[in-house]
C-alpha cells in the first residue's frame, strides 16, 4: 500500500532482513530471536522470506534501546504489551471524546428545534452547573 507518492505505507511489509538490520543495528539472527520470542512479527513473502515494515523497524529500535539500558527480556516484553495497551485506551479516548461531541451537538439541535415546554416555570427544576470537576446540582421548587 503507498501514501499516493510513491512511498510504502509505514504498516507495508516490504524491507528485506538484511535492511532492516542495517536500519536498527541489530544482527540478523538478533531479529529472528526477537521474532522466535513473539517480539516481533514480521510479514512473509510467499516464499517465506522476511520483510518488515517502518513499525517493524521503530519497534526493533525500541527493543534495542530497552535491552541497551539494561532491561532484559521480560521487562521489554512486558514494556512492550503496556504501551500498547496505552495507545489503546488513547484511541478509545479520542473515540468517546468524538462521542460526546456529537452527542453535545444532536441534544442542541434537538433543544432548538423543541417547543417550549407547556410547564408552568415554577415547576421546572432550576440547574446550576458546578465548577469543572464537581457535581451538578438540580433544585426542585416545591409549592405548599
Amino acid at each position: 500500500m503507498s501514501d499516493g507518492f510513491g512511498s510504502p505505507s509505514p504498516d507495508a511489509a516490504v524491507y528485506v532482513i538484511s535492511v532492516a538490520a542495517e536500519l536498527t543495528g541489530l544482527h540478523p539472527q538478533t531479529l529472528r530471536t526477537y521474532e522466535r520470542m513473539g517480539l516481533i512479527t514480521p510479514g512473509r513473502t510467499g516464499g517465506g522470506g522476511r520483510r518488515y515494515s517502518f513499525h517493524d523497524i521503530e519497534r526493533l529500535r525500541s527493543i534495542a534501546d530497552l535491552t541497551g539500558a539494561g532491561i532484559g527480556i521480560e521487562g521489554v516484553r512486558r514494556i512492550l504489551a503496556l504501551e500498547q495497551h496505552v495507545d489503546a485506551l488513547r484511541r478509545r479516548n479520542e473515540e468517546l471524546l468524538h462521542e460526546l461531541a456529537a452527542t453535545r451537538e444532536a441534544l442542541a439541535q434537538a433543544r432548538a428545534a423543541a417547543p417550549e415546554p407547556q410547564v408552568p416555570a415554577s415547576r421546572l427544576p432550576a440547574v446550576r452547573q458546578a465548577p469543572p470537576g464537581q457535581a451538578i446540582v438540580v433544585w426542585r421548587r416545591q409549592h405548599g
